[in-house]
């Protein structure tokens, strides 16, 4: 029992070394300046995220075992492929408030530094709940399905700032400059403290990747309780989601199918989670059956690429 905990531990000391050092090369080094984030570079980094992520994988199937290692990678793969729509809503947001290039990435690292403790403070409170009433997965389950459908139905996703409660609030503290100021979130003019619209972009994007976290822990749960696995996969795909934002937000929108497969990963994650006390899906299975849903939706993408409309002149 204790060369168990003394192992738990001796991982989650390495992803917190994995995750500090990486994110401290990241700002500190290669983005110390506002720049816009070319293809060849947001690949190297997207590649980077990845490899953190297989490494501390290998880790957990060395030191712990092949069912965690399994967990991992399934949970990993699902919070990858769902955080593609987060790109989807960066698109949106960035676009709506014609945020300059060169600050795209300021504004998405600080972002996802919020939702690495949102989603933290959620994984806490989500095993909580599963470790003090079990038949709470059955809620998660039918949340799933329900999401799942939702996620078909949806056709477009919209960006309202002035209906967001938390800019709403905001902006009754603090008074708000005119136009941007580079690369800040915060100005002094004559000793009072200004905000600048970045700084409402930022709050659009934190408050909106709440929205995601209800949708995407959830889903983890279907895949494990165990704390270790949940966060560190979780936090491992949100932290690459930068890179692999400026590597495919270009493309994103001829993908026309992934949301569809996104539908019927939640869809079969949900059922998943409600049969499984009469029969217990193996993970092995899960992740295969995920794989070849998300496969599917991509390749049929391909085959089938949405048309894009001609421009009027």
């Amino acid at each position: 029992m204790s060369n168990s905990v003394s192992t738990e531990v001796l991982l989650w000391s390495l992803f917190i070394v994995f995750v500090t050092g990486a994110l401290a090369l990241d700002l500190g080094v290669f983005h110390r300046r506002p720049h816009i984030v070319p293809r060849k570079e947001a690949a190297l980094w997207t590649l980077v995220w990845i490899a953190l992520a297989l490494v501390f994988n290998i880790l957990i199937y060395f030191w712990i075992g092949s069912e965690s290692a399994i967990q991992f990678l399934t949970a990993y793969l699902l919070e990858k492929s769902l955080s593609m729509d987060n790109i989807f809503v960066f698109v949106v947001i960035f676009t709506y408030f014609s945020v300059d290039a060169a600050y795209h990435h300021r504004v998405l690292f600080w972002g996802i530094m919020g939702a690495v403790i949102l989603r933290g403070l959620f994984i806490a409170g989500g095993l909580v709940l599963v470790h003090a009433f079990e038949s709470v997965l059955l809620v998660f389950g039918a949340f799933l399905i329900f999401t799942g459908i939702r996620f078909a139905r949806q056709k477009e996703i919209s960006v309202n700032p002035e209906a967001n409660p938390v800019v709403r609030l905001f902006r009754k503290f603090l008074p708000l400059t005119e136009s941007y100021q580079g690369s800040k979130f915060l100005v002094n003019r004559n000793g009072k403290t200004f905000a600048t619209p970045l700084f409402i972009v930022l709050l659009v994007i934190e408050t909106t990747d709440v929205a995601f976290a209800i949708d995407s822990i959830p889903a983890a749960f279907a895949v494990t309780t165990d704390p270790l696995v949940v966060f560190t996969s979780n936090i491992f795909a949100i932290l690459g989601l930068r890179a692999l934002y400026f590597l495919v937000a270009a493309i994103l929108p001829r993908i026309r199918y992934l949301r569809l497969g996104l539908s019927a990963t939640l869809v079969y994650l949900g059922f998943k989670v409600l049969i499984a006390q009469f029969y217990p899906i193996p993970i092995i299975a899960s992740l295969l059956i995920l794989s070849v849903i998300l496969g599917a939706s991509m390749l049929a993408s391909a085959i089938f690429p949405k048309r894009i409309e001609p421009t009027a002149t």
